[in-house]
């Protein structure tokens, strides 16, 4: 949806009228989308209460939509809902500004606990080889006020991320997609891991954590990159947080 068609959207739908200071060539879900985004948001969020953090991190698109049908504390996704997952992993991100590319081509994609290592204290998980050796490397390197902030995300995490930056945004999918990547397009699904400061809570999530001791020490490190640094060719935003596995 365009500016011009947004602004005549609000009228029937306030919420979407938050917004007014995004540019004129963002593209918005439409009316009937974002009353799907929110139920779908609830939902994703109440599924998040039902397995548990940690799990909620590697489940899978099939056992998501099984706990919904079995499960009235979740309750069953809509036909709705599920057409907007499925617009939502399959359609082309770059009309919004995203270049990255695909690094999931399943929505049923599945992470099998045997390829995962659960890391203590953190309620997330890496996958086993380098990226879980990269992160012990980091430990040693770096010191023990670092911290793994988020692993690996399957497609059902990523969406959900993904559905609660839309709709902190408003229905703005463009600006979610310079914050959040697409849920077939994290590198979290298949290597990638972000990492943070002890003690510093959200602000591991901002360009904040350039500024920390930490930061400076993980970029003398050769044997990681960043994925997403400043003016990147994905159209990401700088992201120092975000560890990319070699």
């Amino acid at each position: 949806m365009k500016r011009r068609d947004f602004l005549l959207t609000s009228i029937l739908t306030p919420v979407f009228a938050k917004n007014l200071l995004a540019n004129d060539t963002d593209i918005y879900l439409t009316a009937n989308e974002w009353r799907t985004l929110v139920t779908l948001n609830q939902r994703l969020k109440r599924l998040r209460r039902y397995v548990g953090f940690a799990n909620f991190n590697i489940i899978s698109y099939t056992s998501a939509l099984y706990y919904g049908r079995n499960y009235s504390r979740i309750g069953e996704f809509s036909k709705e809902e599920l057409n907007l997952i499925d617009k939502l992993f399959h359609e082309r991100p770059s009309q919004y500004g995203f270049f990255g590319i695909k690094t999931c081509e399943n929505i049923e994609n599945e992470i099998l606990l045997k390829d995962v290592s659960k890391i203590p204290y953190t309620g997330h998980y890496l996958f086993k080889g380098q990226p879980e050796k990269d992160y012990k490397n980091l430990l040693a390197d770096v010191g023990p006020t670092l911290i793994l902030t988020s692993g690996v995300r399957n497609v059902i995490k990523q969406l959900s991320l993904y559905v609660n930056k839309i709709y902190y945004l408003n229905g703005n999918v463009t600006q979610a997609s310079n914050s959040i990547a697409p849920p077939a397009y994290s590198y979290h699904t298949i290597s990638d891991f972000d990492v943070g400061r002890k003690g510093w809570g959200y602000k591991n999530f901002t360009a904040d954590f350039a500024t920390t001791d930490e930061f400076y020490k993980m970029r003398e490190l050769d044997y990681i990159g960043m994925r997403y640094d400043k003016n990147n060719n994905d159209g990401v935003r700088f992201e120092p947080w975000h560890v990319e596995v070699i």
